[in-house]
C-alpha cells in the first residue's frame, strides 16, 4: 500500500513522516519569514543547523542574522545579502553560493535554495533548505585547474586533438588542429573524411594500414607520419596518434581519441640531414673513385710505355726505334694531362662541386684510341668513332678519360675468340634533347638474366679472364652518375654488348 500522504487525514501519522524524513536530510531545512517591519522568525529550523552551520536551532531568532553576518566570508557578503534583498523585493526563488567561515570546521562552501511566498500581510516566507557543497566546490576546483593545466599545455605547443565517435560519424577537431591546416577556426565537429581527403596521395595507403591494424587489435595504438594539405595548397609533414578508448561486446571500435603534431620542421631538419649525409657519402665515393681512377689510369699508360720499351728491346735491327719514339713521346704527353687532371681531381675533392668543363667527345674519343695503341698486340682491333668534331659536353675531364678508357680496354679484354674485335662510338639526342654516347662492341657479351643486378656492383666479374677485378663497371658508373648522368646496357651472350650513356646537358 502505498502511503497517500496529501489524502491521510491522520496528522499524528503525517508528522511522524515528516519526522523520519527531516532526520535523514543531511541539508538544513528551513523556513523563515520576514514581515513589512523587517523583523526575521524561523517557524522551522531542522536540527541539522548545528551539524552544518554551527548554529544550534535555539539561536534562530531575530538576531540570527547578525550571526550569519560575522560568519559569512568577507568577500561573500554583499552577494548573499543582495541575493537575499532580491528574492524579497521581487518574490522569486532565492538561489545563492557563499562562502562562511565556522569556529570548527573552518571556511566553507554552502548553497541555498529556497521557495519564495508573499502573505497577505506583505510578509515573505522563504522555505528551502542550506547544503555543505564543499567537496562538490573542491572537486571542481581540482578540475578547473586540471582544465587550465592541458589547455596551456595544448596552447604551448603544435598538438591538435581529435575524437572521433564511432557511432555518429562524427570527429571533433580542436582549433589547433585546424591551425596545422592555416585555418583560424575554432574547436567544430566535422565528419572523418575531412582528414582523408587532404593526405597526400602517396601516404593514404600506408594511413589507411596503420589505423585498421589498431582499430584489428593488431597494435596497441595508432601512430602514423603523414602529408596533409593546408589552406594554402602546400603540404606538412604530421605525426597523426590515436588510440580506440571504447569498443561494442564484439571488440567493435565506438570511440576513438588522438592527437595531431606539426613536425614539418622535424622532417626539414631530418630531410636536411639526409642531404648532408649524401653529400658526404658522394665526397667519400669520389675520394674512393680517384684512387680507382690513379690504379686504372697511370697503370693503362705505363702498360703503354713498357709495351714499348719491349718492342724496342726485342726490335734487333732497331729499324722502328724513332717510329715507337714518336709513340713513346705521345703516351708520355697523355700521362702527363692525365696526372695533371688526376691533380685537379685532387683539388677539387674538398669540394661538394666537381670540376666540370665543356668537353670536345670526338677528341676525346681520339685520345683513347691513341692512348690503347699497343694495349694488347694479339688482337687486331678496329675503332670506329662516329662522333663529330664539333659536338661538346660537360663533363670531367680525368672522369671522362677514364670512362672512354674503361669500356674500351674492356671490350678488348673480352674480346670474342673466334673474330677480332670492332668497337664503335655513335652520338644521338634522347626524345627529351638529351645527348648520348653508345659504345658497341662484337665481344662476348654478358648474360644480363643471370647477371643483370651485379653488373655494375663492385668486384663483381662475369667472366673468367685472368685480368678481371670487378673494379672498372662500378668507377665508371659512379663517375657518370656523379656528373648527374645515367648508363644502360644491352647485351647478348655470345653477340657482344652496347653501352649507352646519356649525359645531363641538353
Amino acid at each position: 500500500m502505498v502511503f497517500d500522504l496529501y489524502g491521510n487525514e491522520d496528522c499524528l501519522e503525517v508528522n511522524n513522516f515528516y519526522k523520519k524524513l527531516l532526520a535523514e536530510m543531511p541539508d538544513l531545512l528551513f523556513q523563515f519569514v520576514i514581515d513589512s517591519d523587517n523583523n526575521y522568525s524561523f517557524p522551522l529550523v531542522s536540527k541539522s543547523a548545528d551539524d552544518i552551520f554551527e548554529i544550534s536551532a535555539k539561536e534562530f531568532t531575530n538576531d540570527i542574522k547578525l550571526i550569519i553576518y560575522d560568519r559569512i566570508f568577507t568577500q561573500d557578503r554583499d552577494l548573499f545579502f543582495q541575493s537575499l534583498v532580491t528574492a524579497r523585493k521581487e518574490v522569486k526563488p532565492w538561489e545563492v553560493e557563499f562562502r562562511a567561515v565556522l569556529p570548527k570546521k573552518g571556511l566553507r562552501w554552502f548553497k541555498v535554495s529556497a521557495k519564495t511566498e508573499l502573505s497577505p500581510d506583505d510578509s515573505v516566507s522563504f522555505f528551502g533548505h542550506v547544503s555543505d557543497i564543499t567537496d562538490l566546490k573542491d572537486k571542481e576546483e581540482r578540475l578547473r585547474i586540471s582544465e587550465e593545466r592541458f589547455q596551456f599545455a595544448l596552447d604551448a605547443s603544435t598538438v591538435g586533438i581529435w575524437d572521433w565517435d564511432m557511432v555518429t560519424n562524427s570527429v571533433f577537431y580542436s582549433s589547433l588542429s585546424l591551425k596545422i591546416l592555416e585555418l583560424e577556426s575554432t574547436d567544430i565537429f566535422d565528419d572523418p573524411e575531412r582528414w582523408d581527403k587532404i593526405v597526400h596521395p602517396d601516404d593514404l595507403p600506408k594511413y589507411y594500414s596503420d589505423i585498421h591494424e589498431h582499430f584489428d587489435n593488431k597494435i596497441p595504438y595508432y601512430e602514423n607520419y603523414h602529408r596533409v594539405m593546408t589552406s594554402s595548397g602546400n603540404y606538412k609533414w604530421i605525426l597523426d596518434r590515436g588510440k580506440v578508448i571504447k569498443r561494442d561486446e564484439n571488440g567493435k571500435p565506438l570511440r576513438v581519441i588522438g592527437t595531431h603534431t606539426d613536425i614539418s620542421l622535424q622532417k626539414e631538419k631530418e630531410l636536411e640531414l639526409l642531404k648532408t649525409m649524401k653529400l658526404y657519402s658522394d665526397q667519400n665515393s669520389r675520394l674512393l673513385n680517384f684512387s680507382h681512377i690513379v690504379s686504372h689510369n697511370l697503370n693503362t699508360q705505363a702498360g703503354n710505355i713498357k709495351s714499348i720499351l719491349d718492342f724496342i728491346d726485342a726490335d734487333v735491327n732497331k729499324q722502328t726505334v724513332n717510329e715507337m719514339l714518336e709513340h713513346l713521346r705521345t703516351v708520355s704527353n697523355d700521362l702527363n694531362d692525365t696526372i695533371s687532371n688526376l691533380t685537379q681531381i685532387v683539388k677539387t675533392q674538398s669540394n661538394i662541386n666537381i670540376a666540370v668543363v665543356p668537353l670536345k667527345l670526338c677528341e676525346y674519343i681520339e685520345k683513347t684510341i691513341t692512348t690503347i695503341k699497343g694495349y694488347d698486340k694479339r688482337k687486331n682491333v678496329t675503332i670506329v668513332n662516329n662522333v663529330p668534331n664539333y659536338l661538346t659536353i660537360n663533363f670531367n675531364p680525368a672522369y671522362l678519360e677514364s670512362v672512354l678508357l674503361n669500356f674500351t680496354t674492356n671490350a678488348i679484354k673480352y674480346a670474342h675468340p673466334d673474330r677480332d674485335p670492332l668497337i664503335v662510338f655513335d652520338f644521338g639526342l634522347e626524345p627529351d634533347g638529351c645527348k648520348f654516347l653508345k659504345i658497341s662492341d662484337n665481344g662476348l657479351g654478358i648474360d644480363l638474366a643471370v647477371h643483370g643486378d651485379l653488373l655494375f656492383g663492385m668486384y663483381k666479374t662475369f667472366h673468367k679472364h685472368e685480368e678481371a677485378r670487378g673494379i672498372g663497371l662500378y668507377i665508371t658508373r659512379n663517375q657518370i652518375e656523379a656528373m648527374k648522368g645515367t648508363i644502360s646496357v644491352e647485351s647478348e651472350v655470345g653477340v657482344g654488348t652496347s653501352f649507352k650513356i646519356v649525359f645531363s646537358d641538353l
